[in-house]
């Protein structure tokens, strides 16, 4: 045994208990101690043998530390092997989350139990693998062909009531998980149950239709990826093939995906997202203010969702307008958001019910006097939002946090409207903002570190997964995007079709292409944030002359029912536009712009490598902590495919030389104004290093 895992008999049950904090990681330690104790087990006077974790989960899956090192003996796939040909009964007793190869370990048991709190699930596919220690294998032979593909190629985890249903547990227990397992065991042997193994059950036959049909619904859900059609593979493979060959065949699929460029992708984004929460600088022991109740300036769409987030969160808001008419159209928009939440199944009537009382609407900014934060969400005009936080700043008590969604402004000119700037952060949710996972933490010049402590611990409350960024046009997101955008709409002007540029980003990955999301965002936004600006500050005038007109025609997508495409006023079906092309070409021609075929190679990479070239100059001024925080904003806020591992480490990926090579091309054809390297991208590739490296020396 090992310091992670002991064994005791107890009476007739030889218990092995699994003790590695906080999640019982299936570490090397756990793996040999597993081992070990079995082979204990198996020569004493035992008659069944119990697994059994302390803390507060089974196994929750792999050891994350141990991710790109070499494995050590005694591997997962032998481990489970060996317990499944233990001569004794052998019981897994679940609680918390048995996930992955926690699972795999359960299953290949004869026997499991489990609390009904408990949850199971095989999620490896969002690593862009799939299981390889027989997960593949042995779930369809308990619960079917078909939940097996849902479970594996999902990745989501079920409760214990729908496994149990499905035959992935045998026995739901209550109250202590030990002394009902062990009670349980008692039962088992006291009548000679016998050892069922899992790989001697026979696979249900079905046609080769079902499997087409998951494939084709993968080719819509999953696009890009390779690993849910490689567990199609392997669950075929359950069907036709003796359990040793289909063992073969899944350990071949399994090496396939983790020696691909996809898994290190989301392997990547798996750790980026922990360390994003990460504030380089700040101690872990930085106190935070309570939040308790939270005022939010603005119903529109964006405030509204705001709301929506504390509200679910368990927090009194109360939530501000100017008028009676704007406030009742804001409750109306999240009555309505809260209807469709129970459409899909997201919460019950009375989940919903309790969830809208918790938001009361005023027209007085008296009613935020004892509010512990407030959010400003009105549009963008850094006017407005100045003489908004003067109004706060003589109402709100002392020490309420004061937060400004803006997109785009300046939030060290916002604080420097109140006379405690210190108070004032940027919290920049997403739209819709009560499903957008990312929030964008920006830190003020004056933000005191217990507001930027509690804000980030505050994200994690409502959900979201938090990036902090410094001040600057845009921040990370918007800042990069503009770049993005502009070069979508250059390619455009300059001969490619929306049609085009929106399926050459679609086929690349991205969840949707730029055209459609301008659209989709609202082309007036980005015309009022430009208006905004002085004219030496709006960019090239031929990467908005398209939008601006359509805007000016009253063409301001989906919202108009009319954008760069028209759109059905039900279903929102998308369909192209002659009267668009034509605008198009129109406007090239006043440019004096020469249209010219382009080819989706070029396009993907006008796009992709301007968010790259961008990043790196947001990484060298210190915007964003690390490469990886970037990664994060593109994946979680802009729909970038996580199998590519977000535009930094795309970047890393294709080679900076190959990227810096592209864009000197892009410099000597199209013009030093919009394509300018990053100095910290010229640097690196003359030190022959890439970002990853780079930020282990510079990013800790």
């Amino acid at each position: 045994m090992t310091s992670a895992v002991s064994y005791e008999l107890v009476d007739e049950i030889g218990v092995i208990t699994v003790d590695n904090p906080p999640v019982n990681a299936l570490s090397h330690a756990v793996r040999q101690g597993l081992h070990d104790a079995l082979r204990a087990a198996q020569q004493d006077a035992s008659k069944a043998i119990l697994i059994i974790c302390a803390g507060r989960t089974f196994i929750a899956g792999a050891d994350i530390t141990e991710f790109g090192k070499p494995p050590q003996e005694p591997h997962l796939p032998d481990l489970c092997s060996e317990i499944e040909n233990a001569s004794k009964p052998v019981v897994a007793a679940l609680h918390g989350t048995a996930l992955g190869g926690g699972f795999e370990v359960a299953l290949s048991c004869h026997y499991r139990c489990a609390l009904a709190t408990a949850k199971v699930g095989l999620p490896e596919v969002k690593l862009g693998l799939l299981p390889g220690a027989g997960g593949t294998q042995r779930t369809p032979r308990l619960a079917g062909v078909r939940a097996a593909l849902d479970l594996i190629t999902s990745g989501n985890p079920i409760d214990a009531a729908k496994a149990a249903s499905l035959g992935l547990v045998d026995h739901l227990v209550e109250g202590d998980l030990r002394e009902a397992a062990m009670a349980w065991c008692g039962e088992l042997v006291a009548k000679n149950a016998p050892r069922r193994k899992t790989s001697e059950l026979r696979v249900e036959t079905i046609s080769d239709g079902v499997l087409a049909e998951y494939r084709s619904k993968l080719a819509k859900r999953a696009r890009g990826q390779i690993a849910p059609f490689k567990i199609v593979d392997c669950v075929e493979a359950a069907m036709t093939q003796p359990f040793p060959e289909g063992m073969a065949t899944e350990r071949k699929k399994f090496i396939e995906c983790m020696q691909s460029p996809q898994s290190a992708a989301m392997r990547h984004m798996f750790f980026a997202e922990r360390k994003s929460a990460r504030i380089r600088g700040l101690s872990k022991d930085t106190p935070q203010r309570d939040i308790g109740k939270v005022g939010v300036i603005g119903a529109g769409t964006m405030g509204s969702g705001i709301a929506m987030n504390f509200a679910n969160a368990g927090m009194d808001v109360v939530l501000l307008e100017v008028s009676d008419e704007a406030l009742s159209n804001g409750l109306q928009i999240i009555a309505r958001n809260y209807v469709g939440g129970i459409k899909r199944g997201k919460f019950t009537e009375a989940e919903a019910l309790e969830r809208r009382e918790r938001i009361a609407g005023t027209t007085e900014y008296s009613s935020l006097a004892d509010a512990d934060l407030v959010v400003e969400a009105v549009f963008e005009n850094l006017g407005l939002k100045q003489d908004i936080f003067a109004e706060l700043d003589g109402v709100c008590k002392k020490g309420a946090i004061l937060a400004t969604n803006t997109s785009y402004q300046d939030v060290n000119r916002i604080a420097a409207a109140t006379t405690r700037p210190e108070d004032v952060i940027g919290l920049h949710f997403f739209s819709p903002a009560h499903i957008m996972k990312l929030l964008e933490v920006v830190r003020a010049d004056k933000t005191a570190d217990d507001v930027l402590a509690t804000c980030m611990a505050l994200a994690k409350k409502i959900g979201k997964t938090p990036v902090v960024s410094g001040v600057c046009y845009g921040f990370i997101g918007n800042r990069m995007l503009s770049h993005y955008g502009r070069e979508a709409q250059l390619c455009v002007i300059e001969g490619a079709t929306p049609e085009a540029v929106d399926t050459a980003m679609e086929q690349w990955g991205m969840a949707m292409g730029p055209l459609a999301v301008f659209d989709l965002a609202g082309l007036d936004v980005g015309y009022k944030a430009r208006q905004g600006l002085p004219e030496d500050q709006r960019g090239d005038p031929r990467a908005s002359r398209v939008a601006d007109t359509l805007v000016e025609m009253g063409r301001c997508g989906q919202k108009t029912s009319a954008g760069f495409y028209r759109y059905d006023a039900d279903t929102r079906k998308r369909t192209s536009d002659p009267e668009v092309q034509a605008l198009i070409e129109r406007e090239a021609e006043a440019l004096g712009v020469k249209r010219r075929d382009i080819d989706s190679s070029e396009i993907v990479d006008r796009l992709i490598f301007a968010l790259v070239n961008e990043g790196m100059k947001i990484i060298d001024e210190g915007i964003a902590q690390r490469p990886g925080d970037i990664d994060v904003v593109y994946v979680y806020g802009y729909g970038f495919p996580a199998f590519r591992g977000g535009p930094m480490h795309y970047g890393d990926a294709v080679g900076l030389d190959q990227v810096l090579a592209r864009v000197n091309e892009f410099r000597q054809r199209f013009g030093a104004d919009n394509w300018s390297p990053a100095p910290l991208l010229e640097k690196l590739v003359a030190d022959g290093t890439n970002l990853t490296d780079w930020a282990k020396a510079n990013c800790s």
